[in-house]
């Protein structure tokens, strides 16, 4: 094998790891996050009322996810199911930072009719950590 050969294989096998890492991610790890973002901790109580109250727009977060996000939601509008949003109820809720962002960015435009702040995005997930079978 030849060096050239050989460092290809180094980069794609250091840019396979790269990716992994960033995706790889646990609902504390991202909540962490967050709270460093916003400069303040999180607060669940905030997160819950948040979550279920509308903020001058049709849908509220529980509109989709149910009231107890534990349990299965459904779409308002298309009524595709959604899979239970809490990390207790669904391990691979919060497991990927990318695919985390993405939702928040399109959920909160639809609830909110703008970007969630960090510390809207860590008071939400900490009350959804606090949610237990």
């Amino acid at each position: 094998m030849d060096t050239l050969t050989s460092w290809v294989r180094i980069g794609v096998l250091l840019g396979v790891a790269t990716v992994s890492l960033a995706q790889a991610a646990t609902p504390a790890a991202q909540l962490a996050g967050y709270v460093a973002q916003a400069g303040a901790p999180a607060q669940p109580a905030r997160g819950q009322q948040f979550f279920t109250s509308r903020h001058g727009q049709e849908w509220s977060c529980a509109s989709c996810h149910a009231s107890m996000p534990g349990t299965e939601g459904k779409h308002a509008s298309t009524g595709k199911a959604i899979a239970p949003l809490a990390p207790a109820f669904n391990p691979q809720r919060f497991t990927d930072e990318a695919k985390t962002e993405k939702w928040f960015k399109r959920n909160c435009n639809d609830v909110l009719g703008r970007a969630c702040t960090a510390g809207e995005k860590a008071d939400v997930l900490a009350w959804l950590l606090t949610l237990k079978p």
